[in-house]
C-alpha cells in the first residue's frame, strides 16, 4: 500500500467495458454500499458512496489497454467526480495538504482499507 492509497486486484472470466462491469453489479449487494458509475475526469470508473472526501472505493481497469478488460483494481481513493476534483485541489492549496490527512490516519482510513479487501472478495466471488 502506497502511503494513504490501498489497491487490490481481480480478474473477470470474460472482458468487460466500465459500462458493462457496472451493468453486471449494480444490482448486487455490497458491504461497501450501492456501486455507481462515475465521471472522473476524462474517464469514468465505478464508486461506492464515500466515507467521507479522503475516503471512497474506485473499481477501475488495471491493464493498459484499450477496452474491454478482464483486470480490475480496487482502489481506497479521494472522492470520485468532476466537481469534487476541483474542490480537493483548492483545499490542498488552503491547507499546505492537511486536507488528506484523513485519506492517511484514522480510523475511517482504517475502515476503508478493510472495504477494499472486502469488496475485491465480494467482486471476485460474483464469478464474472
Amino acid at each position: 500500500m502506497a502511503f494513504g492509497v490501498k489497491i487490490k486486484s481481480f480478474k473477470t472470466k470474460k472482458e468487460y467495458t466500465i459500462e458493462e462491469l457496472y451493468e453486471a453489479i449494480k444490482d448486487k449487494e455490497f458491504t461497501a454500499g450501492k456501486p455507481e458509475l462515475t465521471k472522473n475526469g476524462m474517464a469514468y470508473i465505478i464508486t461506492f458512496p464515500p466515507i467521507d472526501h479522503n475516503n471512497q472505493i474506485w473499481v477501475m481497469q488495471g491493464q493498459m489497454k484499450k477496452p474491454p478488460y478482464s483486470k480490475w483494481s480496487v482502489q481506497k481513493q479521494r472522492e470520485a467526480g468532476v466537481g469534487n476534483m476541483v474542490g480537493n485541489m483548492v483545499m490542498d492549496e488552503l491547507t499546505n495538504g492537511w486536507n488528506q490527512a484523513s485519506s492517511v490516519f484514522g480510523k475511517k482510513s482504517k475502515n476503508t482499507e478493510k472495504l477494499v479487501e472486502i469488496t475485491t472478495e465480494e467482486l471476485d466471488a460474483l464469478g464474472l
